[in-house]
């Protein structure tokens, strides 16, 4: 570079305050990343705080409390005409979730390969293992408030913190689910009827950051699962 271009270039940056105001407004980015994905890497942060803070109060109680916990392989068995099978529906549910983010990730694949019709019946068999998922966490539910009278306050089967360790982190990943499943609808939606075709270089980056909200909420099942039901 001359020595003209050079002060050409050093004199077309705005010194001062004007400078600051120049590259604010000019959108700078110091790493190469879309604003969507590092919102939602931001939002799974501070929703894994949440859930830590669930998970270590839970350890807490049940660790300090003086009443018999509930054992989690009779609480949560099931019987089909035979002996109570241990954990089975949690197992199903369990197996359900996982697959479903092999769905996802095979959507966000062939996302990236615009595939629109496989992209579109990937996230909506995500979409419907989900909502098997939050049905039978409903049928669960149902269950332990209907037949064994576990409430948030009360427990008839031990310690009184169970019921509500057990709805308030449950019903909390639930409700993930819940939304996630929305989310995957409206975004398998927009991908079949063309929306990021319109876009400038029909970007599929949307379908990754739904992924990625999708696998956050799987991982923390898989947490759930050993420190509630296998502990």
């Amino acid at each position: 570079m001359t020595h003209e271009a050079m002060a050409g270039s050093m004199t077309a940056i705005p010194a001062g305050n004007l400078g600051v105001v120049t590259d604010v407004s000019s959108d700078k980015q110091t790493f190469q990343v879309p604003w969507g994905k590092a919102m939602m890497w931001i939002f799974l942060l501070s929703d894994t705080f949440i859930f830590s803070c669930f998970l270590i109060s839970y350890m807490t109680v049940r660790i300090s409390t003086t009443v018999p916990w509930p054992n989690p392989s009779e609480v949560f068995a099931l019987s089909f005409g035979g002996e109570p099978i241990p954990l089975i529906l949690i197992a199903i549910m369990t197996f359900v979730l996982i697959t479903s983010s092999g769905t996802m990730a095979l959507a966000v694949n062939f996302g990236y390969r615009k595939n629109k019709k496989v992209t579109v019946m990937l996230m909506l068999a995500t979409a419907l293992l989900g909502a098997t998922f939050v049905s039978m966490q409903a049928f669960e539910w149902t269950k332990l408030i209907m037949e064994e009278g576990v409430r948030p306050w009360g427990n008839p089967m031990g310690a009184a913190q169970f019921g509500a360790s057990f709805f308030m982190i449950t019903g909390f990943h639930g409700m993930h689910v819940t939304a996630g499943v929305i989310y995957l609808s409206i975004i398998a939606y927009r991908v079949g009827s063309g929306f990021y075709d319109r876009k400038k270089g029909g970007n599929y980056e949307t379908v990754e950051i739904a992924g990625l909200y999708w696998h956050f909420v799987d991982l923390v099942w898989v947490f759930i699962f050993a420190f509630f039901y296998l502990w």
